[in-house]
């Protein structure tokens, strides 16, 4: 059972709402990482949050059928492959990020004008997505094509915010003033947003006039060398489908790798790499089982896994009417990121798969 704390999330929001006061926008792209796009974003909609951030064109829609209709709703990812007759009947704002979405937005416009306008990324550093510098200083010297364009909102993203003393947030910082300043010169009004999570807890010269968090809202620390500001939103907890006690020293799982003596006992509980368990718990998993730490015998298999319990005296009927919990209060995500180095907390959230039952607690406000 895999339990989300909707009222986690929004308190999560106000949180860093508090913080700035710039407008905060909330990205719900993969399904709200993993925990519900509908859920998450319909929850956010009523702390107050308006705009919203998605990857790809059918998450855009999709976000279009559940968010009321003053929602703003932005699709990272693009032109290419794009339905723009959809895009543009759904009100789902582009975020252009390539010299192709702009000749393809100017193509639409013309033909049929949207009552909305882009917005447009600038490259200052990632290397991933946006237009570079130069593309930016020649599209600002043609009037008529930056006119017609208009894009009510300019972005970027920052690389390395989780890390408050990296060279390359000011960096980055820098290069976007440049282009805010340069577009500001032909477009006075349009908006500017730099800040992710991590990029909100900079400072307030990261936060421009819209921040964008996606991770903290949803409990992963923003600021991994400090203690973790944002509240636990999830919990995780595996049924017990059976009991064993050896009779002998033997081996558990696959390729023979932990050996336990005679007497230990063992829960073989559902839950696998299949479902996203895999360098999630670290290299010597753990859960909890009635208040006490249990590890996790032998190799993660495909849809199960082996706890060792020989510490919990509980009886066979009432372990098999329990859970062993392997994210949650004694076992957050922020604590497993510290103890797993390989594994990233949005790995964790997008990873647990669709055959855990997912509870929604909260989120009325």
């Amino acid at each position: 059972m895999l339990t989300i704390d909707l009222s986690a999330i929004q308190n999560n929001w106000l949180r860093l709402a508090s913080m700035t006061r710039a407008s905060v926008a909330a990205v719900i792209k993969a399904n709200a990482y993993g925990l519900g796009a509908k859920e998450v974003g319909t929850a956010l909609y009523t702390a107050g949050c308006r705009e919203f951030f998605l990857a790809t064109f059918d998450e855009a829609v999709a976000a279009r059928s559940f968010l009321p209709p003053d929602a703003v709703i932005y699709m990272l990812g693009g032109l290419r492959g794009v339905d723009l007759e959809g895009l543009h009947n759904q009100q789902i704002i582009p975020v252009l990020c390539s010299g192709f979405d702009i000749e393809q937005w100017l193509k639409l416009k013309k033909n049929n004008p949207p009552v909305f306008q882009p917005a447009l990324k600038i490259n200052t550093g990632m290397n991933r997505f946006g237009i570079d510098g130069m593309e930016l200083s020649s599209l600002c010297a043609n009037i008529e094509q930056i006119t017609a364009l208009n894009p009510a909102l300019i972005v970027s993203h920052l690389a390395c915010a989780d890390d408050e003393h990296h060279s390359k947030n000011a960096e980055q910082l820098n290069k976007f003033l440049i282009s805010v300043e340069q577009i500001r010169e032909k477009l006075p009004h349009i908006r500017a947003s730099l800040a992710n999570s991590s990029g909100i807890f900079l400072g307030k010269s990261w936060h421009f006039d819209l921040v964008r968090p996606g991770a903290a809202l949803y409990g992963l620390n923003p600021m991994p060398l400090q203690q973790n500001p944002m509240s636990q939103v999830l919990k995780l907890a595996l049924p017990i489908r059976q009991i064993r006690t050896l009779s002998l020293s033997e081996s558990v799982g696959y390729g023979a790798t932990a050996n336990l003596p005679v007497g230990a006992r063992l829960a073989v509980v559902s839950g696998g790499y299949a479902d996203g368990l895999h360098r999630t718990l670290g290299a010597q998993p753990a859960g909890i089982l009635y208040g006490r730490r249990v590890n996790v015998a032998g190799r993660i298999s495909m849809d199960s896994m082996i706890f060792d319990i020989s510490s919990v005296s509980a009886s066979e009927e009432e372990l098999m009417n329990s859970t062993i919990e392997v994210i949650g209060e004694q076992l957050p995500l922020d604590g497993l990121m510290q103890a797993n180095r390989q594994s990233l907390g949005y790995e964790v959230l997008t990873s647990l798969g669709d055959r855990f039952t997912r509870s929604y607690v909260g989120g009325d406000l």
